[in-house]
C-alpha cells in the first residue's frame, strides 16, 4: 500500500507479535521488527499509529537496567525510523502494553492520560486536533482488551466508554463536543449480523482449544455456546461505529471486514480466522472514511494490519457538525 494521497489522514492499528521479538544482541534489533517497521510501516506515512504489543519497548519499574537500556533503544529506533512522536502507556498485569505514535505535522497534539486501574493492559490516550476546528479535541487510545478473561473485558469496555461519553453533542448545538477513535485487539468477535467472515463454531469438534474457548465464547444455560461480542455491542448502543463496516457498506470495499488474526499455527483449534483487530469511531468522523485495507503481515506477525484512510476536509466538517451523526447500529443491520 503506498503512502496516502494529499487531504487524507491516514490511522494504522499494528499487533506486531511480542514485538518483534528480543534483541538478537544489545543494540541489534530482530528481523521482524526491522521489517515491519521499515519495510511496512513506513512507506504509509501514517499519521497514528495503535500499537498493541510493545513486548521490548516498554518495562515495568522492577525491570533490570539492561531491560530498560534495550526498551528505550527500541522506543527510541520507533520514533526515528517513523518520524513521530510516541507514547506508551505503563505496564499492567498483561506483559505485552500498548503505545501510540502521531504525526505533529498532521496533529495539534494535547495531554497524554494514563489509566492504570481496572485495565489488564492500559490503553495510550492521547488527546489530538485539527488546526481547523480547535474547538473539538479527538480523544484517541490504543487499546489491547485482556485475552483471558470475559468478565475482565466488560469492566474495560464500561472504562472505554468514558471516553466515549466526551463526544455527545449539546441540545442547541448540533457539533460534537469531542471526536473518538478506538482503536485495538478485541480480543473477542464483532456482533456477527453483517460480517464477512462467519461466526465461530463453537460446538463443533474442531475446536481443541477448550481453555481458549472459555476466553472468547459464552457458555449459555442450554449447554451451547456464543461468541462474546460484549464490546461491539455496547460501543454500538454508545454510538461509535466500525470504519470497517463504513467501508464494506457505503463504499463497496468488502475487503475491508477480512479476518485480521486467526492464522497463525498458535490458534490451530481455536475456530479459524476472525477479525478480532478493529477500529471505532464517532459518528460523525466515521463519516470521513475513504479506505479501510487489511495488509497481511504473514511471517511477520500473527495479526494483520490494519490501515483506515480519512478525508481531513470531511473530518473537519465533522468536527463543526456540519452534518448529522450516523444513529448507533446504523451500519450493522
Amino acid at each position: 500500500m503506498k503512502a496516502a494521497p494529499n487531504g487524507t489522514i491516514r490511522l494504522a492499528l499494528m499487533n506486531l507479535e511480542h514485538d518483534g521479538g528480543p534483541e538478537v544482541e544489545p543494540g541489534v534489533l530482530p528481523n521482524e521488527w526491522r521489517t515491519a517497521f521499515e519495510e511496512v510501516l513506513k512507506p504509509l506515512q501514517a499519521d497514528w499509529i495503535g500499537l498493541t504489543e510493545l513486548t521490548y519497548s516498554q518495562t515495568r519499574p522492577d525491570a533490570t537496567d539492561e531491560e530498560k537500556a534495550a526498551a528505550a533503544r527500541r522506543w527510541k529506533a520507533a520514533r526515528r525510523t517513523l518520524s513521530m512522536r510516541g507514547f506508551r502507556a505503563r505496564m499492567g498485569q498483561g506483559r505485552n502494553p500498548t503505545g501510540m505514535l502521531v504525526r505533529e505535522s498532521t496533529f495539534t497534539v494535547g495531554p497524554q492520560h494514563h489509566l492504570d486501574r481496572v485495565f489488564r493492559t492500559p490503553p495510550t490516550n492521547v488527546v489530538l486536533g485539527l488546526s481547523e476546528a480547535p474547538g473539538v479535541p479527538i480523544i484517541t487510545a490504543a487499546f489491547h482488551s485482556s485475552f483471558c478473561n470475559p468478565t475482565l473485558r466488560e469492566a474495560e469496555t464500561y472504562e472505554l466508554t468514558a471516553l466515549v461519553d466526551k463526544v455527545k453533542a449539546h441540545r442547541a448545538n448540533p457539533q460534537p463536543r469531542a471526536l473518538c477513535w478506538l482503536f485495538g485487539d478485541a480480543n473477542e468477535l464483532p456482533v456477527p449480523a453483517g460480517e464477512k467472515v462467519p461466526d465461530i463454531d463453537w460446538s463443533s469438534p474442531e475446536i481443541t482449544d477448550l481453555v481458549h474457548r472459555r476466553h472468547r465464547a459464552l457458555k449459555l444455560p442450554d449447554g451451547s455456546w456464543k461468541s462474546c461480542t460484549f464490546l461491539d455491542e455496547v460501543m454500538h448502543d454508545c454510538g461509535m461505529h466500525d470504519p470497517a463496516r463504513y467501508a464494506a457498506r457505503h463504499l463497496d470495499q468488502v475487503d475491508a471486514l477480512n479476518a485480521t488474526a486467526g492464522f497463525a499455527d498458535s490458534a490451530v483449534g481455536q475456530g479459524g480466522p476472525r477479525r478480532i483487530d478493529r477500529g471505532l469511531m464517532d459518528g460523525w468522523s466515521v463519516q470521513a472514511v475513504t479506505e479501510v485495507a487489511v495488509i497481511d503481515m504473514s511471517g511477520l506477525s500473527d495479526h494483520h494490519l490494519l490501515v483506515v484512510d480519512l478525508s481531513r476536509g470531511k473530518l473537519i466538517d465533522a468536527a463543526h457538525g456540519a452534518f448529522s451523526p450516523l444513529a448507533p447500529w446504523e451500519l450493522v443491520f
